[in-house]
């Protein structure tokens, strides 16, 4: 195969993003959850599709406050988000059947932070065999689902 058309990137990559704006503080000041592909709201944190996926399924959990550090979370927010990433663990376990899960939180652009000023948390989703000769040899990632596919699937399982 020669050729993996992936259109959706090209937003990404003609701009990745404005400086000046904290992405993660304004898609939750928006009116549209399903917009700004939020599943989940609680008092300290929220939960939504990343845009620019590893893998389908892959959700963030964000603390609504302007925060660069783990270490610099509040208790609280350390527990919301703990107690989101479970409910989206369990939602994803319970719509796409995935065999195991890699968490983390990519702190500071040498670590892979693609917003660097406001820490989160990555819930990417794996299944056996998920990454391929696409990946591996390649560089590239298939993604076989729709990011509103994968946001209606979800949605449900994050209704209060």
């Amino acid at each position: 195969m020669e050729r993996l058309w992936s259109p959706w990137r090209m937003e990404y990559i003609k701009d990745p993003g404005r400086e000046d704006v904290c992405i993660f503080c304004e898609i939750p000041s928006g009116a549209d959850d399903e917009a700004g592909l939020i599943l989940a709201r609680g008092d300290a944190a929220f939960v939504i599709l990343n845009k620019y996926p590893y893998n389908t399924g892959h959700l963030m959990i964000v603390p609504f406050r302007h925060v660069g550090e783990w270490e610099a979370l509040t208790a609280a927010e350390h527990a919301e988000i703990a107690s989101l990433t479970a409910r989206a663990m369990d939602a994803l376990k319970a719509t796409s059947g995935p065999h195991g899960f890699n968490l983390g939180v990519n702190q500071g652009r040498v670590a892979g932070a693609g917003v660097v000023d406001h820490v989160h948390m990555h819930v990417v989703p794996r299944w056996g065999g998920d990454t391929n000769f696409t990946f591996t040899v390649g560089g590239v990632k298939v993604l076989p689902e729709a990011l509103d596919d994968t946001y209606a699937k979800l949605k449900p399982h994050f209704a209060v």
